[in-house]
């Protein structure tokens, strides 16, 4: 089964990853972007800016998407594979393009391959604002709370509009309790 496990930035992704190694040791873990060889130059050259046109950044992800299919995916399709980010972050933060267009793109990236599950980690405005204050951010973080509460309604929208098995966890609870609700979601 392929989990996706998705939010905004500072949302807690990483964390509840790094707790799910902890319980299925058996399992692939993966992220995206970066989950190959060629998606950790891609991830470089994205987060740090270097795509100037919006156009090339996507186009940057989507590489990445298709190389992670055909890498980590595919080859484990029978396996549980636990993955920070999915192609709904990739449809989300290409929001300055037509949904449909970008699920189009991504379709095409994944060869329709799609999370069976996802977890969305959902926070407030003000909590945004509170953890995006405690980091240096990246080039992504550094274009706002308006600019990611945008992108995290659009991954809604997208899990809504793909079908896919969801649950939606407020991030702010503890870490505790978002983990047992992960836990639950993915046995369940």
């Amino acid at each position: 089964m392929y989990i996706a496990i998705e939010g905004i930035d500072t949302a807690g992704k990483s964390t509840q990853y790094e707790l799910l190694q902890i319980l299925y040791p058996d399992a692939i873990f993966t992220k995206e972007p970066g989950g190959t060889e060629l998606g950790v130059k891609l991830r470089a050259m994205a987060l740090g800016g270097e795509a100037k046109s919006k156009v090339a950044e996507m186009f940057l992800f989507l590489a990445d998407r298709a190389e992670h299919i055909d890498e980590i995916i595919r080859p484990n399709k029978d396996k549980l594979i636990i993955s920070d980010r999915s192609l709904i972050s990739g449809i989300a933060y290409a929001k300055d393009f037509p949904m449909e267009m970008t699920l189009v793109l991504n379709l095409i990236a994944t060869s329709n391959h799609l999370p069976k599950k996802v977890v969305l980690l959902e926070l407030s405005e003000k909590e945004l604002t509170k953890r995006l204050s405690a980091k240096v951010n990246d080039s992504i973080e550094s274009r706002g709370t308006q600019y990611l509460l945008d992108i995290q309604q659009r991954m809604k929208q997208t899990i809504l509009k793909l079908g896919i098995d969801f649950k939606f966890i407020d991030a702010s609870l503890s870490i505790t309790q978002i983990h047992k609700e992960i836990k639950e979601f993915i046995d369940g």
